[in-house]
């Protein structure tokens, strides 16, 4: 100790401290590292994410366009996107370069709009916020239009990320939406996963090959009603089509092959083809109506609901779901203006709610669902889980606590909305409407597939399995509706899951996104969807009532410590001296 105490007060002390702290903060600048004492562990990326940020083999750059004269939330949001790529830093180095930019920022109305226009043609949408102006600016309030949003770019190519997808967004063609604090958390724990999935497709050299599939009355493009179909896959898939009724057999070149609003009835060659392209290694997404009960009818005032016979019912069961020919009826549901009565020969309308339009709600941890807002259906059928060997099944998206199931054949007429339903008839809860089925599968042509089907697989060199070779993935969903898009007369096709009426968009198209990640994603990035954020908020009551005592304490007790330290002070010191 003494030795130490030389060498510090000598003429070499002082030079040899500098090169001590010359030292520490090299190797701190070096070799660092961070510990997440979250409970949800919110600043703890995922292994996926950190594999693909240090594969990175040249520089990613990311513009974040929310920043400026911000609401707090808003802020916030912009907040915890600055310390995910702070993260993103640790692992991804230098490659990683970010900056945070208001769009169209010191340019006149013309050039702004230009700029606002092209972020919107990239599928980004504004949102209007009410601001203070400022002194010179005039008084009052007046609405600013801002972006939650940012643009990635790697590899010489651009990728848009909406930091609001995935919740529920009002009145998006007037640019007002709105949004609670649980939206907003949620929208925080989906962060990793949208800029890692940004950076992944960007990484990729050729995006996953996804197939929709027609021939047994699916509607196909150009039909406006899946032009959002089209148009999400599109963006993030390569897109192809296959005519299950035509083509010999499904090429395993698709990652999965898509199923929407089949309307006639399926041969047994249509479903060996779906069950070997299972069997093989293929995935399979099923949007199914198995009732004709469609929105059109309802809307004019009433229709008779029966069942539609589709022939699946075998191939889906053999898989461990059956779709049920009856209709969900939940009082947690949309709205639409309904006629209720007319005053000077001119109807008059009054928005009422249609229970027939359920709400579903995420029914597992699963990451398709996690964190997801609302998904709106329309007349969707049930669906049940069954016995199936080693099969798992998942429920992804159901009913509301206050719900039940309508039987078919039925006749729903929309006027009897008008008159006080017996409350005691939705007392059903958490009805299955999606199924994520995943697991070993059985063929259902194990013991009954025809010589001529043999025969067909045999001349193009595909093998006739009664098991699938690899983990299969399965995911049926109970009404059709929920990926087909409705169209305005004025507007024309809207996004799935917009309200024509109010312009309300519901979280269908995330979920129909989520679906075909989920079954073509290799690399495990739809896992970091199942982080949990949580806001700890103040107990309001507590704060009122305790509002005086944290006043005094906060006041008054600085004020103790310095007197304390004081009388212990001179304490010490009279004791020092009086030896």
């Amino acid at each position: 100790m003494k030795m130490i105490k030389k060498i510090l007060n000598s003429k070499l002390g002082i030079l040899l401290v500098i090169i001590v702290l010359i030292g520490v903060n090299w190797l701190a600048s070096q070799y660092h590292g961070r510990i997440d004492l979250t409970n949800e562990k919110r600043f703890t990326l995922s292994p996926s994410t950190k594999k693909l940020l240090k594969s990175l083999d040249s520089t990613v750059d990311i513009t974040v366009l929310l920043t400026g004269d911000i609401k707090s939330e808003f802020k916030k949001l912009s907040n915890s996107t600055r310390e995910l790529l702070e993260n993103f830093k640790e692992y991804g180095g230098n490659r990683i370069q970010y900056k945070f930019e208001l769009p169209g920022d010191g340019l006149d109305d013309s050039a702004k709009a230009v700029v606002f226009d092209s972020l919107v043609q990239m599928g980004l949408r504004p949102t209007n916020q009410q601001v203070q102006m400022k002194e010179g600016e005039g008084e009052g309030r007046n609405q600013r239009q801002i972006f939650p949003a940012a643009v990635v770019q790697y590899h010489g190519r651009t990728f848009p990320i909406d930091l609001l997808a995935g919740q529920v967004q009002k009145n998006v063609f007037n640019s007002g939406d709105i949004l609670d604090k649980e939206s907003l958390n949620s929208a925080e724990a989906l962060l990793e996963y949208k800029f890692a999935n940004a950076i992944q497709k960007l990484s990729e050299n050729e995006p996953p090959e996804v197939a929709y599939a027609y021939g047994d009355g699916e509607p196909t493009y150009p039909d406006p009603y899946v032009h959002d179909v089209f148009g999400t896959m599109g963006r993030n898939f390569i897109i192809d089509t296959v005519n299950v009724r035509t083509q010999p057999f499904i090429p395993q070149e698709f990652a999965a092959v898509v199923i929407v609003k089949p309307l006639e009835r399926f041969s047994d060659d249509d479903k060996f083809k779906l069950d070997q392209y299972v069997m093989n290694g293929g995935r399979l997404l099923f949007f199914v109506d198995a009732l004709y009960a469609e929105r059109d009818s309802l809307q004019n005032g009433k229709l008779v609901a029966y069942a539609r016979d589709l022939n699946l019912n075998d191939l889906l069961f053999r898989y461990g779901a059956r779709i049920n020919t009856d209709i969900i009826v939940d009082k947690h549901c949309d709205s639409v203006p309904i006629q209720v009565g007319s005053f000077g020969g001119k109807p008059q309308y009054q928005r009422l709610p249609i229970p027939y339009y359920p709400l579903l709600q995420s029914a597992s941890d699963n990451p398709i669902v996690k964190n997801e807002a609302f998904v709106l259906a329309e007349l969707a059928n049930s669906i049940d889980t069954v016995e199936a060997e080693n099969v798992t099944k998942t429920v992804l998206l159901s009913s509301s606590v206050n719900a039940y199931k309508l039987p078919t054949p039925a006749l729903i007429d929309i006027n009897d909305l008008q008159t006080e339903e017996d409350i005691k008839k939705f007392s059903s809860k958490n009805i299955p409407v999606a199924v994520l089925l995943e697991g070993t599968f059985s063929s259902l042509f194990a013991n009954r597939a025809s010589q001529a089907q043999l025969d067909t697989l045999k001349s193009y060199d595909i093998p006739f399995l009664k098991q699938n070779a690899i983990l299969g993935k399965v995911i049926v969903v109970g009404d059709a509706d929920i990926a087909t898009n409705d169209v305005s007369d004025q507007i024309g096709p809207l996004p799935m899951g917009t309200n024509k009426y109010s312009k309300e968009q519901f979280a269908n198209r995330d979920f129909f996104l989520n679906c075909l990640e989920y079954l073509t994603d290799k690399n495990n990035i739809l896992e970091t969807r199942a982080k949990d954020y949580k806001s700890y908020l103040l107990d309001i009551k507590k704060v009122t009532d305790e509002r005086s005592l944290w006043q005094l304490i906060n006041i008054a007790g600085p004020i103790l410590i310095v007197f304390l330290f004081a009388i212990i002070y001179q304490w010490m010191r009279k004791r020092k001296y009086a030896k």
